[in-house]
């Protein structure tokens, strides 16, 4: 079966392949040797797949996807070849609301429909409907369905599609949740507000639960804040107490205070008062009344001790008892305001309570007074009281019937006392003179008492007590009660023929301690002699001393001090408290006198100087009966005793000067070399400085008398005082120290600098007052031959003023600038000289120039000769190389340099005046004169300039003295420029001088004769004119 049909197969296809012709194109088959169209269509496998159908054409076909279907390359029109099979197309994907809203859309095979999303219905009741027809999907209410369709106490709410259930305020739902469906069996049940919270409608109020709500109420004794009984929390209403004390004035009732308690009151008593049932709190409702309470009444008495209390209606006061008082002050008062009655001390009210010499002693409540010691009571009475008047009166002691002194005393009765004296010629044994019966020990007579009471002499009871008469040799100076000791009038034995005007009075000194210490007789002659006279008579000879000027040499000085010492010494005992002054001297004495030594310190003072010291000091360990202290001021005798520094260190740099009055301190203790205590001297500066001063005293044992430190320093010094302290007694005091001026730098450097700018200048003004011709005269030498002076004064200063190594250069070089500074000087004062001639003696301005030269370098050599010759030593210091400032040398170019000045001012004085008279007149020599008035004017300018420089120099002995100094170098240094601008600078001759030699020198060619060079020739010729003169026109 199997081979036939292959068999067949193979017949048919032969016959097949026989039947087609072999050039029929694609598209066509051959029939009948023709070709025609071949319908692919109608193919037994469709060509064109499912979902498409095939469309034939002549020689082909094309396919196209079915309605719903879409070729995946997006070609309408395709052949088998080209396609990859028609595709279903999704219309439900081409948009996202393609079958509209609330719609859903449902892709099918070659198709789609459309849906209403649930809770939506369509608009034609169709369930499927397509976009095409204008279908609208229209929302369900489901609330509207039932009236209760979500449940009881429940709310319906739709949504577009759907809904949803929510339980009505007041209610919560079953499942806890608040929107919930009708199908899920969810209930509402009642919200219990008033449970929420403790306090919920807020303070005081009470909340009502009601089904699905609630009320607040106020609670009793409150009422709302906005006047309705009902309130809900949420409205803000707050429950405000009822303040039912406020309803009446007297809600309680009398005597009763009402007190507003949250949402109640209570009524309490007044204090002062108790209520009618006994209990501290009542209601008003209740009928309690309030009565008085009498707090007098307590157990414990209210007001205390030593007070009284008093009852009133509801209250009660205290008052104290007499004698007593409440520490406030207050009369009437309670226990709570009192700090309880004290006593009352009657004493303390007033000073003389009691009465004049009473005493007043208080007692608890009450006070008595009695009548000081020494006075008794007018009634009789020891105690009594100030209200009843009584007295308290002296008691005259004296009167007593026993005396109440005791024998040989007198008794003086005084206002509440009375006091002994012992009569004349007995003493207490402890020495007073006062005393009363119970302190004393009886009146002894004076000359058995003490054996020693009249020293060298013997002791006799007289009239007026006793009396000491005094041995051969010894005295009491005339004072019968005072001990007999031995004049110390050796010390007036020496003789001093250096000083006659002392002598006198020294003599009569010595005679009247000679009768005092002779026979008895002699000495009651002269008992009365007056030591204040003798006193005066000294001073008086001291003065006629010290005012003949000063002493010439310190052996002098020794001897004044030393007489004076022992003058005041010997002198002392017959001396009174007394101070003296005279011209030259002032002096104070202090004086004790008595039979007990002296105690304590003493200050004595001169109107410059003050010691301070101890009365032990003054009279030492050998008391005599009396002690004296004098202190002694010389007002002049600094100036006799200002060089004797020679046992004093100072510094190189150092002088020394006495910045003080000399005092002298004299006590009658012999032993003064070595003082147990120290004296203590205030001195008053001469000139007030902070300089270091130096407390001395004359020391005569030492080359005749020289000032010394030995045993005296300073305590404390200021500008005006310097204070002492001294082991000894003598003459003193206080030394100032000099300072010489301390190189500075800026002063070396203002030196350098103008003396540098000086030579300068002198050079030039040498050169022009040399070789200007035109300015030649008389007036011109002698500025030549001032500017030579000061040239090589300068340029010496500059070279050898600190070349101090060796001692012969620096001679040299101080003699040189001493020469020619004082040259300088001296032509100065020739200028003025001429200036004189020219106007006093009829313009006459010729002087011979021997006569310059004798003047300008001669009187300078004379000066410089002498003083050489005099003092070879006094030419340089160890500082600098100039005259030394010891022993006055500096005088020998100071004095000289005064005298210039003062002789230079006399002439300028005289031409000045005579100028003006010829200024007063009209005259034809006018412009002479007004020449002439200028080189008055220049030279006295000049003589301002080199006078005030040294004038300032003068002051360079000052220590110290720095704004001196910067003074003296500044105009020192630029004198030669100052030279150079007056009689150079501010000529006009010279200017002109000075402006042709310039002109020469920068255009050395030959000028065009012009009517200009013609008129300069005739000025220069006027200036040749008058060259006789050597005037200058400034």
């Amino acid at each position: 079966m199997r081979c036939a049909y292959l068999l067949f197969l193979g017949l048919l296809l032969s016959l097949t392949t026989e039947a087609v012709p072999q050039n029929c194109p694609e598209g066509f088959v051959s029939t009948n040797k023709k070709c025609k169209d071949e319908n692919e269509c109608e193919f037994e496998n469709p060509i064109c797949g499912d979902n498409a159908v095939c469309y034939n054409t002549n020689g082909s076909y094309y396919c196209q996807c079915e309605l719903g279907y879409q070729e995946p390359s997006g070609k309408v029109n395709f052949t088998q070849e080209e396609s990859k099979g028609c595709k279903d197309v999704n219309e439900c994907s081409k948009m996202t609301d393609f079958c509209g809203p609330n719609s859903k859309c449902t892709n099918t095979p070659g198709s789609y429909f459309c849906t209403c999303k649930e809770g939506f219905v369509s608009s034609n009741g169709e369930t499927k409907f397509y976009a095409s027809q204008g279908v609208t999907c229209k929302d369900v209410n489901e609330c509207s369905k039932m009236t209760d369709f979500c449940g009881p106490n429940s709310k319906c709410t739709n949504t577009p599609g759907s809904y949803f259930c929510t339980c009505k305020e007041g209610f919560v739902s079953s499942n806890g949740e608040k929107k919930f469906y009708a199908s899920q069996g969810v209930t509402c049940t009642d919200v219990n507000e008033c449970s929420k919270m403790t306090d919920f409608c807020g303070p005081n109020s009470k909340c009502t639960n009601t089904p699905g709500s609630y009320f607040c109420t106020c609670k009793e004794g409150f009422v709302s804040s906005n006047g309705e009984k009902k309130f809900n929390g949420s409205q803000g209403v707050t429950c405000k107490d009822v303040n039912e004390c406020s309803k009446m004035t007297d809600f309680c009732g009398p005597n009763s205070n009402c007190t507003n308690t949250p949402g109640s009151y209570f009524c309490t008593c007044k204090e002062g008062f108790v209520s009618s049932n006994g209990e501290k709190k009542f209601n008003g409702s209740q009928g309690v009344t309030c009565k008085d309470e009498n707090e007098c009444e307590f157990e414990d008495p209210i007001c205390g001790e030593n007070a009284v209390c008093y009852n009133t209606n509801g209250n009660y006061y205290c008052q104290c008892e007499l004698g007593y008082q409440e520490a406030s002050g207050k009369v009437n008062f309670t226990q709570e305001e009192s700090k309880g009655c004290r006593d009352m001390n009657e004493c303390s009210k007033m000073t003389d309570f009691c009465g004049p010499n009473s005493k007043c002693t208080n007692t608890p409540g009450s006070y008595f007074c009695t009548c000081k010691e020494g006075f008794v009571s007018s009634n009789g009475e020891t105690k009594f009281n100030a209200s009843q008047g009584v007295t308290c009166n002296d008691e005259n002691e004296c009167e007593f019937e026993n005396p109440i002194c005791g024998d040989n005393a007198v008794c003086y009765n005084t206002n509440g006392n009375y006091y002994c004296q012992c009569e004349l010629g007995y003493q207490e044994p402890s020495g007073k003179v006062n005393f009363t019966q119970e302190k004393s020990k009886g009146c002894k007579d004076v000359c058995t008492r003490d054996e020693s009471l009249c020293g060298e002499g013997d002791c006799n009871k007289s009239e007026d007590g006793h009396e000491c008469v005094c041995k051969k040799g010894f005295t009491n100076y005339g004072f019968k009660t005072m001990k007999c000791t031995k004049p110390n009038n050796g010390l007036l034995s020496q003789y001093y023929p250096e000083v006659p005007q002392l002598l006198p009075v020294m003599e009569e000194l010595r005679n009247s301690f000679q009768k005092l210490s002779g026979d008895q007789d002699m000495s009651k002659r002269v008992s009365q002699m007056d030591g204040n006279t003798l006193l005066e008579r000294f001073l008086n000879a001291l003065d006629e001393l010290l005012s003949a000027g000063p002493l010439n040499n310190n052996k002098k000085v020794t001897t004044v001090l030393e007489i004076t010492e022992n003058f005041l010494k010997v002198l002392g005992p017959l001396l009174s408290n007394i101070t003296k002054s005279s011209a030259c001297t002032e002096v104070n004495t202090l004086l004790w006198r008595d039979n007990a030594p002296p105690h304590g310190p003493f200050i004595l003072s001169t109107s410059d100087t003050q010691l301070e010291s101890h009365w032990e000091t003054a009279a030492g360990d050998s008391y005599k009966g009396f002690a004296a202290v004098s202190l002694l001021s010389y007002n002049s005798l600094e100036n006799s005793v200002n060089n004797y520094f020679n046992h004093i260190k100072i510094q190189e740099d150092e002088t020394l000067k006495i910045n003080s009055k000399v005092v002298t301190a004299v006590v009658t203790n012999p032993d003064t070399a070595q003082l147990r205590e120290r004296i203590i001297l205030t001195f008053s500066h001469l000139q007030p400085s902070d300089r270091n001063q130096t407390c001395v005293f004359w020391d005569s044992s030492l080359d005749g008398g020289v000032w010394s430190t030995n045993g005296c320093s300073v305590v404390s010094s200021d500008a005006n005082h310097t204070v002492c302290s001294c082991s000894h007694l003598s003459s003193f005091a206080v030394l100032m120290a000099l300072h010489e001026i301390k190189d500075v730098f800026q002063l070396k450097l203002i030196t350098w600098v103008g003396l540098s700018l000086s030579l300068i200048c002198l050079f030039i003004c040498i050169l022009t007052f040399h070789f200007v011709r035109s300015i030649q005269s008389t007036r011109t030498t002698i500025h030549l031959h001032l500017c030579i002076s000061l040239f090589i004064a300068n340029l010496v200063f500059l070279a050898g003023i600190t070349q101090t190594q060796n001692e012969v250069c620096c001679s040299i070089v101080a003699i040189l600038l001493h020469f020619f500074f004082l040259a300088a000087l001296c032509w100065m004062c020739l200028e003025g000289v001429q200036l004189f001639n020219m106007v006093v003696l009829v313009f006459n301005t010729t002087v011979r120039p021997l006569y310059l030269m004798l003047g300008g370098y001669g009187v300078p050599a004379l000066i410089v000769i002498i003083s050489a010759s005099i003092n070879a030593r006094g030419y340089g210091t160890k500082r600098h190389c100039w005259l030394n400032l010891k022993d006055g040398f500096i005088w020998s170019f100071f004095g000289p340099v005064c005298i210039i000045i003062v002789v230079n001012v006399f002439f300028f004085l005289i031409t000045v005046w005579k100028l003006a008279e010829k200024f007063s007149f009209l005259n034809q020599d006018l412009s002479k004169l007004q020449k002439i008035k200028s080189f008055t004017i220049t030279a006295i300018a000049q003589l301002c300039v080199l006078g005030t420089m040294w004038i300032f120099g003068c002051f360079q002995f000052e220590g110290g003295s720095l704004v001196m100094s910067y003074l003296f170098t500044i105009f020192n240094s630029l004198q030669g420029v100052l030279v150079f601008v007056m009689h150079c600078l501010l000529s006009k001759q010279v200017r002109e001088e000075y402006a042709r030699i310039l002109t020469s020198l920068c255009a050395p060619q030959k000028k065009k004769y012009s009517e200009f060079s013609t008129n300069q020739s005739s000025k220069s010729q006027a200036s040749r004119s008058i060259q006789h003169t050597g005037e200058s026109n400034i």
